[in-house]
């Protein structure tokens, strides 16, 4: 016969003793301890960044806002005008769409500009942002030239 009682259960543990909860492990089964996170040093300087060029799609917007700010016209009327949706001419503004040459022809006219107007425009801005950056311009042609 068996050395247990007929109505004693049998506990059988899941975790082995020094997992559980509330029981300590003798320090030989103790992990080590993780090893110290190295202290952060100061950043080392970086050498100094040429500064960025604008893109394009920015100096064309940053133009075109201009103008319609100037002529005191909302941007609906300018949309409308132009035949092209208020968001879409928006994005264009903040130059966050690159627009098509139709497009950006359609929003010149709207304010009375020709598309040559408007480039020429944002190409001084161009010139201006670069002769800020860099000092005087050293390139031989200092005009504006697009190509097909």
């Amino acid at each position: 016969m068996s050395n247990h009682a007929p109505n004693e259960a049998r506990v059988i543990p899941l975790r082995p003793p020094a997992a559980r909860p509330g029981t300590a492990r003798p320090v030989s089964e103790r992990p080590a301890a993780p090893p110290p996170r190295p202290v952060p040093s100061a950043p080392a300087p970086e050498a100094p960044r040429a500064p960025k060029e604008p893109l394009w799609r920015d100096l064309v917007g940053d133009v075109l806002r201009r103008e319609r700010l100037a002529q005191e016209r909302t941007l609906k009327d300018v949309a409308d005008a132009a035949r092209i949706s208020m968001p879409y001419l928006s994005e264009v503004e903040r130059g966050r769409k690159e627009a098509s040459s139709e497009v950006l022809a359609a929003a010149a006219h709207a304010l009375g500009l020709g598309l040559g107007d408007l480039l020429s425009l944002a190409q001084g801005e161009l010139t201006r942002h670069s002769g800020r950056s860099r000092g005087p311009s050293t390139a031989p042609y200092n005009g504006l030239c697009l190509a097909a």
